[in-house]
């Protein structure tokens, strides 16, 4: 008894003084925010669209046709009181003291049950496979009904796997161990604090709960991310041009172009010198030129995805040609940086421009007919509700498509921060990766809806003559350079199927190669770190599978064969060359300014 004491004293235990001070200050904070609240609504005078996102309908339509087999739902529902029973039996067993296999484990990967007590506790392992029952059972259930289309389907599933991850029991206090843990040893110290990140959380939204992934403070562009050396030496309205300084004596002739998506900023590709791959390719003798995309506000509203390509791609080629006196480069494209470059490409086909050499395309989408998940947030409903907003300001909130991102892995991007943040009472973790997502950008009204509609709704792009870009009909097919195309395995947001598709509507030489991992980490993953493989093939079937089945695997990064490909491309070599020593001005140091403008 006496060491049991003892023990309890070391734990802190906030005093009467203390707690009520905190309360005091919660108290004003929530108040404040709940009138600033209030005063919002009533300054913008419009009732919201209670359902934005078309759920309503989907679920409707489900409804219906589960109803037109009711044979159906009860089999499902005689199987699921099935596993219940056995589920009842085998925790009975446990607590009798006997051994018994669980009826149902989590899947592989998933980090929400990794607390001992799940296992080691009849009750909490009884309320952990109750969950799984039901939440597969659900998801099942949904996914079998008959009459369906595709869009419907896929709309229904992704909500439904959204309700399911909210009601994980790992999600509430009193059916997560960990927090009724730390909890008791705690005092309540824990709730407390979690309650104050809360109210930071929606204070830094403006009333929005915006959930801090990481210690924001812990970084800051161009000091500890972004830290490349290298210049601003152009800029139009839509980019500022970064040249980086050369590491090596000797160049390849050919300078390299990178265009990086403008959803997110351009320093995914210079976190640190480690993963850095802008570092990298300098390192290899390339002279490396970014462009670094503004963030745009309302005065941008009518940029359109042409003014990208005219004040983005084309004017960076301009600049490019006097900074080294080079017509030609080589160009990388990422996400929807590279389906504008895939755009750009045609265009200058048509016009006979013959400047960009060849063409690396990172994670990008030109076919859009099997884009995943991201297309539930796309039907004529949901974009003319999304123009609507957009009107009022000009610009999509940054927040908005960040949460739509979020939202494809909810349960690593934001229920496992609910728990740590608010239930736990911790601060996020440090984490480069997870500031840079909480980098967002805003979108011009005007491009993003045309991108909604032409691609992701339309799917134009593929088509010949189904968009026009400065007044010119584009083809995909008419781009004929030599072409790179690399994919990511567990890619959430461009599914390497649906970007393998680009392979059979270029005229060139293409060369298709996927790599492990996802979206980011596929990409951004350096020789030295000695992670995550990659497929080749020297050909391209039809079909994305046909292609797996037939393509060798490697260990390691894709840049080592990237590298290989691009020098055959280099143009030989030649002194290096740095910021300033062309036609083209140093305006002011590497990462330049438009990358600091924080949404």
């Amino acid at each position: 008894m006496t060491d049991q004491q003892g023990s309890d004293t070391a734990i802190h235990q906030p005093t009467p003084e203390e707690l009520s001070a905190t309360m005091a200050e919660i108290a004003e904070r929530s108040q404040r925010l709940v009138a600033e609240f209030l005063a919002k609504q009533g300054k913008d005078g419009e009732i919201a669209d209670p359902d934005p996102l078309n759920i309503g309908s989907a679920f409707m339509e489900l409804t219906s046709n589960m109803m037109k087999n009711p044979t159906k739902m009860v089999e499902a529902q005689i199987d699921l009181w099935q596993d219940y029973f056995q589920l009842w039996h085998n925790t009975t067993m446990r607590m009798m003291g006997q051994e018994s296999e669980p009826v149902v484990t989590p899947p592989k990967g998933d980090r929400r049950f990794r607390d001992s007590a799940w296992e080691q506790n009849e009750l909490f392992d009884y309320i952990k496979q109750s969950y799984l029952l039901s939440s597969q059972w659900m998801q099942n259930t949904v996914h079998d009904v008959d009459g369906l289309d595709e869009k419907t389907a896929q709309k229904v599933d992704f909500y439904t796997r959204q309700f399911v991850d909210a009601i994980s029991p790992t999600n509430f206090l009193i059916t997560n161990p960990e927090v009724l843990r730390t909890t008791l040893e705690s005092g309540g110290e824990n709730l407390v604090k979690g309650l104050q990140n809360l109210l930071s959380d929606l204070e830094r939204g403006k009333g929005k709960l915006q959930i801090s992934m990481t210690d924001l403070d812990a970084f800051k562009v161009g000091e500890n991310v972004a830290t490349t050396p290298g210049a601003v030496i152009g800029k139009t309205p839509l980019m500022e041009l970064l040249q980086y300084t050369p590491s090596t004596d000797k160049v390849a002739k050919r300078p390299l172009m990178i265009v990086p998506p403008w959803i997110n900023k351009y320093y995914i590709l210079d976190l640190r010198p480690e993963n850095s791959f802008i570092k990298w390719a300098v390192d290899q003798g390339h002279t490396v030129f970014v462009l670094s995309w503004v963030n745009p506000d309302g005065e941008l509203a009518e940029k359109s995805f042409e003014d990208y390509a005219r004040d983005g791609i084309l004017a960076a080629l301009e600049m490019i040609k006097k900074a080294t006196g080079e017509d030609d480069v080589n160009a990388i494209g990422y996400c929807l940086g590279g389906t504008l470059l895939a755009s750009t490409l045609a265009y200058m086909a048509k016009k006979g421009d013959e400047r960009i050499k060849s063409a690396t395309f990172l994670t990008t989408l030109t076919d859009f007919e099997k884009p995943g998940e991201l297309s539930v947030f796309v039907d004529e409903e949901q974009i003319e509700s999304l123009e609507h907003r957009m009107e009022k300001d000009g610009f999509l909130d940054g927040r908005d498509m960040a949460m739509s991102f979020n939202m494809l892995r909810a349960n690593d991007l934001i229920w496992s921060f609910v728990v740590n943040n608010y239930m736990l009472g911790k601060d996020p973790f440090p984490f480069d990766l997870l500031y840079w997502n909480s980098d967002s950008t805003r979108m011009p009204k005007a491009m993003h809806s045309f991108y909604l509609r032409n691609m992701y709704h339309q799917n134009l792009l593929r088509e010949p003559g189904g968009i026009s870009i400065m007044g010119e009909k584009i083809d995909l097919r008419d781009i004929k350079i030599p072409v790179y195309f690399l994919s990511t395995r567990e890619d959430h947001i461009a599914p390497w199927q649906a970007t393998y598709a680009g392979t059979q509507l270029m005229s060139g030489q293409v060369k298709f190669v996927l790599s492990a991992s996802g979206h980011i980490a596929g990409v951004v993953n350096p020789p030295a770190a000695n992670k995550y493989c990659h497929w080749t093939y020297n050909r391209n079937p039809a079909s994305p599978d046909q292609w797996l089945a037939k393509a060798t695997q490697h260990d390691g990064s894709w840049w080592t064969d990237w590298q290989n490909w691009i020098s055959r491309r280099a143009g030989g070599e030649i002194p290096a060359r740095k910021p300033g020593d062309g036609k083209m001005k140093v305006l002011g140091p590497a990462p330049g300014e438009y990358v600091k403008v924080r949404a």
